[in-house]
Protein backbone atom coordinates (compact mmCIF):
# COMPACT_ATOMS: atom_id res chain seq x y z
CA UNK A 1 0.00 0.00 0.00
CA UNK A 2 2.83 2.39 0.81
CA UNK A 3 3.89 1.95 -3.10
CA UNK A 4 0.09 3.09 -3.90
CA UNK A 5 0.36 5.70 -1.40
CA UNK A 6 3.92 7.04 -3.24
CA UNK A 7 2.83 6.68 -6.71
CA UNK A 8 -0.70 8.90 -5.89
CA UNK A 9 2.15 11.93 -4.28
CA UNK A 10 3.77 11.62 -7.62
CA UNK A 11 0.74 12.26 -9.95
CA UNK A 12 -0.58 14.43 -7.49
CA UNK A 13 2.40 16.93 -6.94
CA UNK A 14 2.26 19.25 -5.36
CA UNK A 15 -0.40 18.32 -3.18
CA UNK A 16 0.39 15.94 -0.08
CA UNK A 17 -1.58 12.40 -0.45
CA UNK A 18 -2.04 10.21 2.41
CA UNK A 19 -4.59 6.66 2.27
CA UNK A 20 -6.04 5.06 5.16
CA UNK A 21 -8.11 2.35 5.56
CA UNK A 22 -11.82 3.43 6.06
CA UNK A 23 -14.81 1.08 6.13
CA UNK A 24 -15.37 -2.28 7.15
CA UNK A 25 -14.90 -3.76 3.77
CA UNK A 26 -11.45 -2.67 3.22
CA UNK A 27 -12.38 0.75 1.40
CA UNK A 28 -9.62 3.39 1.70
CA UNK A 29 -9.94 7.05 2.80
CA UNK A 30 -7.33 9.04 0.01
CA UNK A 31 -6.87 12.22 1.69
CA UNK A 32 -5.35 15.25 -0.07
CA UNK A 33 -3.96 18.32 1.18
CA UNK A 34 -2.35 21.53 -0.29
CA UNK A 35 1.06 22.55 0.26
CA UNK A 36 -0.14 24.17 3.21
CA UNK A 37 -1.63 21.39 4.94
CA UNK A 38 -5.33 21.86 4.45
CA UNK A 39 -7.27 19.30 2.95
CA UNK A 40 -8.81 20.00 -0.51
CA UNK A 41 -10.44 16.52 -1.06
CA UNK A 42 -11.15 13.24 0.55
CA UNK A 43 -12.65 10.26 -1.19
CA UNK A 44 -13.72 6.37 -0.07
CA UNK A 45 -12.36 4.63 -2.74
CA UNK A 46 -12.41 0.24 -3.00
CA UNK A 47 -9.27 -1.06 -2.29
CA UNK A 48 -9.21 -2.85 -5.50
CA UNK A 49 -9.19 0.39 -7.58
CA UNK A 50 -5.82 1.14 -6.19
CA UNK A 51 -4.52 -2.17 -7.25
CA UNK A 52 -5.15 -2.31 -10.83
CA UNK A 53 -3.10 0.39 -12.57
CA UNK A 54 -6.07 0.67 -15.29
CA UNK A 55 -8.34 1.74 -12.66
CA UNK A 56 -5.83 3.38 -10.78
CA UNK A 57 -5.14 6.00 -13.70
CA UNK A 58 -9.04 6.50 -13.33
CA UNK A 59 -8.73 7.55 -9.86
CA UNK A 60 -5.98 9.94 -10.31
CA UNK A 61 -7.98 11.20 -13.11
CA UNK A 62 -10.96 12.04 -10.57
CA UNK A 63 -9.39 13.59 -8.05
CA UNK A 64 -7.37 15.74 -10.47
CA UNK A 65 -11.28 16.43 -11.39
CA UNK A 66 -11.92 17.27 -7.86
CA UNK A 67 -9.07 19.08 -7.53
CA UNK A 68 -9.88 21.68 -9.74
CA UNK A 69 -13.69 22.13 -9.09
CA UNK A 70 -12.43 22.28 -5.22
CA UNK A 71 -9.98 25.38 -5.84
CA UNK A 72 -12.35 27.09 -9.02
CA UNK A 73 -10.35 26.03 -11.55
CA UNK A 74 -12.96 24.64 -13.55
CA UNK A 75 -15.54 26.67 -15.46
CA UNK A 76 -18.58 26.53 -14.53
CA UNK A 77 -19.87 24.98 -18.38
CA UNK A 78 -17.34 22.23 -17.15
CA UNK A 79 -19.06 21.37 -14.06
CA UNK A 80 -21.90 21.52 -15.56
CA UNK A 81 -21.05 18.80 -18.40
CA UNK A 82 -19.47 16.46 -16.24
CA UNK A 83 -22.91 16.82 -14.16
CA UNK A 84 -24.80 15.93 -17.24
CA UNK A 85 -22.44 12.97 -17.93
CA UNK A 86 -22.80 12.28 -14.58
CA UNK A 87 -26.68 11.92 -14.48
CA UNK A 88 -27.20 9.81 -18.29
CA UNK A 89 -25.01 6.99 -17.19
CA UNK A 90 -27.20 6.83 -14.25
CA UNK A 91 -29.80 6.86 -16.06
CA UNK A 92 -28.46 4.51 -18.70
CA UNK A 93 -27.45 2.09 -15.72
CA UNK A 94 -31.13 2.37 -13.87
Amino acid sequence: MESISLLLEEALSPYQVSLTTAGVQGECLVTVKNPAGAIVVEREVDRAQLIDKRVLVDVVDCLLRDLKIAEGRLEPSVIAALRNAAQTRGAAVA
